[in-house]
């Protein structure tokens, strides 16, 4: 039996998760109360507004933009709530810079979008590295962070299994600019001729190790949402870690519920979790109400 490449594996899940969403954000689009570039940290930040309500701010993942990752999810959290979806330093409709790519540099560019549009405080929702982002925001900024739902990601880079931090080493320009990324980017990029130095600088982002600190996180006072698949590509020992430093895993019988919480999402991997809209908005948005 001939044995099918990591770079292969990649490219195909790449082209089944932007193909995807790309039809489902279409499908259930919703047109935004108001949109446009806010001035942060030398950017300018594009963002949409829908909705009423407390504040909650969306942040995709790598390579992605608000339509792609929360088109499908936003038209129910806009009926009670005021949603933000910005786009990331280099992704979507916001321009790249000369400056390189950390948490820590993403998390400041969300708190000064914040602080742009006068929103004290927030409901961050992120997925994968936007997860890691929203949780560098909490630890960073807490004071701008009332809750965390944090989806398919980690921590820290060790987090993932060893397959997906394989899968990270053999990236490469070339492989991504043969998948629908490539078609995506053009579609929205304020300079399409950029795209070779925005993957180069993205694929380093994603190599470098990082750890944003498991005592850090004890002493967290947001509560946070964790959510993952069951085959998502992160260690469950990982997840019960991170879990444990909210306050989970407990004896909830003898004991008060936290009120952070846990999530594992049966027959799920780290590409369908965000097709699965229905189930993750009623996780959501009990825990946001």
């Amino acid at each position: 039996m001939k044995t099918i490449s990591t770079k292969s594996i990649i490219h195909i899940i790449i082209i089944c998760l932007m193909s995807t969403l790309s039809i489902i954000s279409e499908a259930q689009g919703i047109k935004a109360n108001a949109s446009g570039y806010a001035p942060v940290n030398g950017l300018k930040i594009y963002y949409e507004e829908y909705g009423m309500g407390d504040p909650v701010v969306l942040l995709h993942g790598s390579f992605m933009n608000i339509n792609v990752n929360f088109g499908a999810m936003i038209p129910e959290l806009a009926k009670t709530h005021r949603v933000i979806a910005l786009e990331m330093q280099g992704h979507g409709r916001t321009a790249d810079i000369n400056r390189a790519l950390s948490f820590t540099a993403l998390a400041d560019d969300v708190a000064g979008l914040m602080n742009y549009l006068k929103i004290d405080s927030a409901t961050i929702v992120g997925y994968s590295m936007g997860a890691t982002v929203a949780l560098e925001l909490a630890l960073t900024h807490p004071e701008k962070v009332s809750k965390v739902i944090f989806i398919s990601s980690v921590y820290k880079s060790d987090g993932w299994i060893k397959p997906v931090r394989d899968a990270f080493a053999m990236m490469s320009v070339e492989m991504l600019s043969n998948t629908p990324l490539k078609e995506i980017y053009n579609s929205l990029a304020p300079d399409k001729l950029h795209w070779k130095t925005f993957v180069s600088n993205m694929i380093k982002f994603e190599n470098i190790p990082y750890d944003l600190g498991i005592e850090n996180i004890r002493k967290m006072k947001a509560p946070m949402l964790i959510i993952q698949g069951d085959n998502d590509g992160v260690d469950l020992a990982h997840t019960t870690e991170l879990y444990t430093a909210c306050g989970g895993g407990i004896f909830g019988d003898m004991m008060p519920m936290p009120k952070s919480r846990l999530a594992i999402l049966p027959a799920t991997s780290h590409v369908s979790i965000m097709m699965q809209t229905n189930q993750l908005n009623a996780l959501i948005l009990p825990f946001i109400q």
